[in-house]
């Protein structure tokens, strides 16, 4: 499907910053990318709160405004603006799931301390003791690994360099390390 009038309208108005336009495109759009959210959640067995939702929505916007609109100006017109806007959106939720996922999956102590290093201040952690104990149980490449990519935000790519290691072999010491911390946290609990 081609790029209708409207939706050139509208693309135009936005990128030369029209009154409205931005208030226009996101009204147009705002079904789409919440209807994006649930489904690639849902299609990845995800679980999000509304709070998540809005989250990953905002998300999806900044992304479109991020560098003075830059995804809308390289979108070519090959397609209709609506499927371009789906596949932008889901890149994002994509990943911005795959944070959420990876960092529930460290425990309910490490979970706040992630949060924590992501500007999340909802809940002060109230343990920082206990996770630094997570922590300080792992082998000193896990420890690294760990803290490079939940603390700090790096990428696999980015971590690899660091630690002198492939790049493929950080996501088993990542899920290595994890289930780690897991099973501490859940003797710790129970014990």
């Amino acid at each position: 499907m081609a790029l209708s009038e409207i939706d050139r309208n509208l693309l135009e108005r936005c990128l030369e910053r029209k009154p409205r336009a931005w208030e226009d495109f996101v009204d147009r759009f705002m079904g789409l990318v919440i209807h994006v959210i649930n489904h690639t959640a849902q299609a990845r067995s995800i679980r999000i709160t509304p709070e998540d939702r809005d989250d990953f929505c905002a998300e999806v916007f900044l992304a479109i405004v991020k560098d003075d609109f830059a995804v809308l100006r390289h979108f070519r017109g090959q397609s209709s603006l609506a499927t371009y806007l789906t596949v932008v959106a889901r890149r994002v939720v994509v990943k911005a799931l795959l944070q959420l996922k990876d960092a529930s999956q460290l425990g309910p102590a490490a979970t706040q301390y992630v949060a924590d290093f992501r500007g999340v201040h909802e809940e002060r952690i109230g343990n920082h003791e206990e996770v630094e104990r997570l922590l300080s149980e792992l082998q000193e490449t896990e420890k690294a690994v760990v803290r490079m990519y939940h603390l700090e935000g790096k990428s696999y790519q980015e971590i690899g360099q660091a630690v002198g290691m492939s790049e493929n072999s950080i996501g088993p010491i990542l899920s290595r390390a994890r289930g780690k911390m897991r099973r501490m946290d859940v003797n710790q609990t129970t014990g």
